[in-house]
């Protein structure tokens, strides 16, 4: 099983559009996979599910059994004030010790608005997922300036973005 996370926590957001198109590579090479949408963490989630309070967000729980069930973990991720989002490190810091993502697999796509696509944002998360004992897949595609990429489907149109997801998923199915 193949975890997508949408590390956003912002409503009908372009990451969960392309975790979706994600989903659907995997599915073409007859992959498993399911979304853990960051959207559906309780908005207290900082005060109902971290420190004194771990293991008591039942929402919470359900996303880190659900990433604690596969093999590998693909993060996509849009680029917020130069970095990733705060929601997807509140989200790893409320994991249990020792943590899931351990000796997993994990593979990383970023998204901006932008001109970089999200390259310092995946470079910070690739730090922290390597402090967390994660393997990162080296291929990590950055969609630069995303909404003049995709079409009203949220379809991916920039043929070199495309192939470039298309070549991460052949890599993440062989790491």
């Amino acid at each position: 099983m193949i975890t997508i996370v949408c590390s956003t926590n912002r409503n009908n957001s372009l990451s969960f559009k392309i975790s979706t198109q994600y989903q659907k590579l995997l599915a073409e090479s007859n992959e498993e996979s399911q979304i853990v949408d960051l959207y559906k963490l309780p908005a207290d989630y900082i005060v109902s599910g971290l420190y004194e309070n771990a293991g008591k967000n039942e929402v919470f729980n359900s996303m880190q059994d659900m990433i604690k069930a596969s093999e590998k973990v693909v993060f996509i991720v849009p680029e917020y004030n130069g970095s990733f989002p705060g929601v997807l490190k509140a989200f790893i810091d409320g994991m249990s010790y020792p943590n899931p993502l351990k000796g997993k697999k994990g593979a990383l796509v970023g998204l901006s608005s932008g001109i970089q696509g999200a390259g310092l944002a995946l470079s910070h998360l690739s730090d922290i997922l390597n402090y967390c004992g994660m393997h990162v897949l080296a291929l990590k595609p950055k969609l630069a300036h995303i909404e003049k990429n995709i079409d009203v489907e949220f379809k991916i149109t920039n043929e070199l973005y495309q192939s470039l997801l298309e070549q991460q998923v052949k890599d993440l199915i062989k790491f």
